[in-house]
């Protein structure tokens, strides 16, 4: 079976067209994750309320409910494989996920607004849930250098992930502000139990944060991930988010064609 490896800003899957096949995907997730260190495993499968369906599991062989960059990968991969044409409607365990290609390598998706968004979780730490069931985000500022203390963060961010107050755990994401509208961000991530160079939801989750607290100017946040930079737009009137986008890079890296 083929393998695409391909990555978004940093954040790598192990890619396969899984229609019409039955696989253990959660088996295939551990196994083909281990061959690059990709950060998770995604497969295309037929869907009758998409045009395609997306199955995403970390590299644990754990299911994630969605991932923003794998989604971004997935609709180049399916329109670069015919599946789709320029605009898409993926199913996930989340939601429906609209896609667009922009250039051979950009693309953006609507991410799935928030089911839940509690801004005082803990202190100084919000609670942010894209769907429903969601992808589960810890969102908290950081005042200091962010990439420099990374490993110094370690610790508290791993702690964070498995906080009972957050009872799916987490995704944690730390945010600096270099200037209003932007940020640079740091992400450890549930399932692949590491720093990830970018984590789209996580960006996602701290553009909703930042909008419901009034410190996104325009609805625009650029968010600076150690492995590339991102585009979050938030749309919503009186408090209440109506759409969020996200928007960045796509590479297909490698093809392995006979995994």
């Amino acid at each position: 079976m083929q393998v695409t490896y391909m990555n978004g800003a940093g954040n790598d899957f192990m890619v396969v067209d899984a229609r019409g096949k039955s696989l253990d995907f959660s088996r295939l997730a551990v196994e083909y994750c281990g061959i690059t260190g990709a950060d998770g495993f995604m497969a295309v499968d037929d869907s009758d309320q998409g045009d395609f369906r997306l199955h995403f599991y970390n590299s644990d062989g754990s299911r994630g409910e969605m991932c923003g960059n794998g989604a971004r990968c997935i609709c180049r991969f399916a329109y670069d494989l015919g599946i789709a044409g320029p605009e898409m409607v993926v199913e996930t365990d989340a939601g429906l996920v609209h896609g667009w290609r922009l250039s051979e390598n950009q693309y953006r998706v609507k991410l799935n607004n928030p089911g839940i968004l509690d801004l005082n979780r803990k202190p100084g730490i919000a609670y942010v849930e894209l769907g429903n069931p969601g992808v589960p985000h810890a969102v908290a500022p950081y005042s200091g250098d962010l990439w420099k203390d990374k490993e110094s963060l370690r610790s508290r961010m791993e702690a964070l992930r498995h906080d009972p107050a957050f009872p799916k755990g987490a995704n944690v994401n730390f945010y600096q502000v270099l200037q209003p509208g932007e940020v640079r961000m740091l992400t450890f991530e549930r399932g692949v139990e590491d720093f990830t160079l970018a984590c789209g939801t996580g960006c996602g989750s701290t553009a909703c944060a930042l909008w419901m607290c009034n410190q996104l100017p325009g609805g625009v946040l650029t968010a600076h991930n150690q492995g590339g930079t991102l585009t979050l737009t938030v749309q919503g009137r009186e408090g209440q988010i109506q759409a969020l986008y996200l928007e960045g890079p796509t590479e297909v890296v490698r093809l392995f064609p006979d995994l």
